[in-house]
């Protein structure tokens, strides 16, 4: 009788998850505040391969379960089983399938070196981050999608990333991507690594540059071979340290 009790308080401790039927209950449950795909909206994006509350399963599964105060309320109705599937969903959503791309990754990261990548973008920490980080790219996004991003990028500006201009009442001007922003600040980081903070009471003017990406394209910098090559080496940057 024991060994049932403890088997019975394992199963409901550490129950298996059902990514399908995690779905469901995300987008019932979970999608007002994350979106239907979780993609995000008042909640995060969930499309990565960290989540910066929930390093682990066992985090994540906690996270869901008892929420963050005051912005993320605990899902107190789900079952420990709910909530596994819900976390398997989750961590679904963060991992693009390993998919057969053409090129040569090693000679792909030659030509991210040669072409200056480097200055705006961090991979494993080496780089500035004006643009995006890279580190887990590969499991982020797909080859197609990465390709766009070089030769198009303002077809493929990633969510959150946000370039920004602002007028001082003193006659200068200073465009960046935004850090962060309340209602009486703004703060920028620009091209050249530079943090700036401002008080919207001395700005003339903000101005907003949705869809608008300070990369340049790449359709005539690179030949086929290359850009075929740089793909493959970003595809294959999945998080590994």
């Amino acid at each position: 009788m024991l060994g049932l009790s403890y088997l019975w308080a394992q199963t409901t401790l550490d129950p298996p998850g059902d990514p399908a039927w995690g779905k469901k209950l995300f987008e019932s449950q979970c999608a007002l505040c994350h979106g239907q795909t979780g993609t995000g909206g008042r909640g995060p994006n969930l499309h990565r391969p960290k989540l910066d509350h929930a390093p682990d399963d066992g985090a994540l599964r906690k996270l869901i379960s008892e929420g963050i105060n005051p912005e993320m309320p605990g899902a107190w109705q789900l079952s420990a089983r709910e909530v596994a599937s819900v976390a398997a969903y989750v961590r679904a959503l963060g991992t693009v399938p390993v998919e057969p791309v053409a090129g040569d990754p090693g000679r792909g990261a030659k030509v991210y070196l040669s072409k200056g990548c480097v200055g705006c973008h961090m991979i494993r920490g080496e780089g500035s981050g004006y643009g995006p980080e890279l580190t887990g790219i590969g499991a982020r996004r797909n080859a197609a999608y990465l390709r766009e991003s070089v030769v198009a990028p303002e077809a493929s500006v990633p969510e959150g990333f946000l370039l920004v201009e602002v007028a001082t009442n003193a006659g200068t001007t200073e465009r960046g991507v935004r850090l962060n922003e309340d209602t009486f600040s703004i703060q920028l980081k620009d091209a050249k690594g530079e943090f700036h903070s401002y008080r919207k009471a001395d700005l003339k003017d903000i101005r907003k540059l949705r869809g608008k990406s300070p990369m340049p394209s790449y359709a005539g910098g690179l030949t086929p071979d290359e850009l075929t090559d740089l793909v493959a080496y970003l595809a294959s940057l999945r998080g590994q340290s």
